[in-house]
């Protein structure tokens, strides 16, 4: 008799895809773990094989999209030319990246009376990503004379605070208008640090 070969990995990964359309769809708490084993058609056991719980399970997979998150951007940020013009890819590139459903159900997850503080923290980690490819334009703007020398780690702080502040519209103004919003924001935020 043949054994049957297991592919951990494409199981993992089938477990994200498939948890990642539930969560964004359903929320966090009207999840569970029987919806994402039927969806994916593995079983619960092979889904706690990978994830000792549902709040590890959705960690991992908001920690997957942070890192493609910032693939995409990387790789888009090759054709721009200039710091300032990144901060003004930057701007649309958030706003058309923002996963509101999913940014949601962990936004339900936090505010759980019994989710784990290891939960919180790796959720409140998140934003490092985006953070820190602000703070990467914005040294690199301080370092070829185009914004005034600062504290690059405080200036992307403060630029995270009013892309995410627009990220609280995306369902309810219209695209244009959104747009219009994100880049006066860079031009906002390019002025006072050139200044």
């Amino acid at each position: 008799m043949a054994k049957r070969s297991y592919d951990s990995e494409r199981v993992r990964q089938d477990v994200l895809k498939e948890a990642e359309g539930l969560f964004s769809r359903k929320g966090y708490a009207a999840t569970s773990i029987a919806d994402i084993s039927r969806a994916t058609g593995h079983s619960k056991g092979h889904i706690y094989y990978h994830f000792k719980s549902k709040e590890e399970l959705f960690v991992a997979l908001a920690q997957q999209t942070m890192r493609r998150w910032g693939e995409r951007w990387r790789e888009r940020a090759l054709a721009c030319s200039s710091p300032a013009e990144k901060l003004y890819d930057m701007a649309d590139f958030v706003m058309s990246n923002y996963k509101q459903d999913l940014l949601k159900a962990g936004q339900e997850l936090a505010a759980l009376p019994d989710v784990q503080p290891s939960t919180l923290q790796a959720l409140y980690g998140l934003a490092s990503t985006p953070i820190g490819a602000y703070r990467e334009i914005i040294g690199e703007g301080m370092a070829s004379g185009d914004f005034r020398q600062g504290d690059a780690a405080r200036l992307s702080l403060l630029l995270s605070g009013w892309l995410g502040g627009l990220n609280a519209y995306v369902h309810t103004l219209d695209k244009e208008t959104l747009r219009e919003l994100y880049r006066e924001t860079a031009a906002l935020f390019i002025r006072a640090i050139s200044e």
